[in-house]
């Protein structure tokens, strides 16, 4: 059915899917900005590991959302999902002021799924102390302890969020214990909230996973060849794991310290992080396959990946339904 809202693409999938040069080519065929829905790429020297795209591979597309947050200052380390909705919303207006068509492109699932919805429950009251609190009770209780302090308040995100992501944990505890109402329960109101865009949201889908993961494992690769080593050696020197929790978390750092501190081989390590990419790749896509709104498009086609201009042949199609 027609509308009057704002029109709106997204391109979405697991790492090494082939989101970027997707989203990159859509730009150039529909006259598009692309707004980065990746919750690493926006800090700034955090540039290998996360795989923000090259001068080169954005070919002149403008790209948003990219290197907007510093992990060493207080500021910067604690952005959180409320912070990219608004940011989105601004830069999505900005695009659609020069009449283009906003692209984001991005496997932080979340980000996405909070700026569809209007980011409602992310816009709930904030309490340093009250965070401040909570981490040290983990701190000092371990995080089985305070994830089920979760569990009494509100089961349903407890069972979504592992024990281990204590800064989600936080985050849930922090929402029911400043508004009385659970997470889970805010969320479900947030997604009856009507979008002001007309969304269309493309995944990428590898019906082979040994496609997928070969890609991952020449991705690691690359980014070894690249200079990934060094980067995590100066970011460790700044102190970005120390200050930035979410930078903490990324796959492609942590996975090098026991190299970088004489624990482990070169080759251990590397394996371990083709790994943990790989791990991260099945947990995006189960994400992703639990969203109706993402229509899929097939990347591979039996042993191949399908050729490159009939995957952007079909993405235009569904977005020009």
């Amino acid at each position: 059915m027609p509308t009057s809202k704002p029109k709106i693409l997204a391109v979405v999938g697991s790492t090494a899917s082939g989101k970027t040069s997707l989203s990159i080519a859509l730009a150039e065929a529909l006259g598009g900005e692309i707004i980065s829905c990746d919750s690493m790429q926006l800090y700034k020297r955090m540039d290998i590991g996360t795989a923000k795209p090259t001068a080169e591979e954005m070919r002149g597309i403008p790209h948003h959302l990219i290197d907007i947050a510093d992990p060493t200052d207080g500021k910067g380390a604690a952005y959180s999902c409320a912070d990219y909705v608004k940011d989105a919303k601004a830069a999505v207006r900005d695009v659609l002021s020069r009449s283009k068509l906003p692209i984001f492109c991005g496997g932080t699932g979340l980000y996405l799924d909070a700026f569809i919805r209007g980011g409602s429950f992310e816009e709930t009251v904030t309490d340093e102390a009250l965070r401040h609190e909570l981490a040290e009770f983990a701190k000092e209780n371990g995080n089985d302890a305070l994830h089920a302090r979760l569990c009494e308040v509100d089961t349903e995100s407890a069972a979504a969020i592992h024990p281990n992501n204590v800064k989600r944990v936080i985050r849930a505890l922090e929402i029911f214990m400043t508004t009385g109402k659970p997470k889970s329960l805010l969320d479900r109101q947030s997604r009856e909230v009507e979008s002001e865009f007309d969304f269309t949201v493309i995944g990428l889908k590898y019906s082979n996973r040994g496609i997928l993961y070969d890609r991952i494992d020449r991705r690691v690769d690359q980014m070894i060849s690249d200079g990934l080593i060094e980067e995590t050696k100066q970011l460790r020197a700044l102190g970005v794991f120390d200050t930035c929790p979410t930078a903490a978390q990324a796959i492609g750092y942590k996975e090098l310290f026991p190299y970088l501190d004489g624990n482990a081989t070169f080759d251990e390590v590397v394996a371990e992080l083709k790994a943990a990419t790989r791990r991260y790749a099945k947990r995006q896509i189960t994400w992703f396959s639990a969203r109706p709104y993402v229509q899929w498009i097939d990347a591979d086609e039996g042993e191949n990946v399908r050729e490159f201009e009939d995957i952007v042949n079909n993405a235009k199609k569904l977005f020009q339904e």
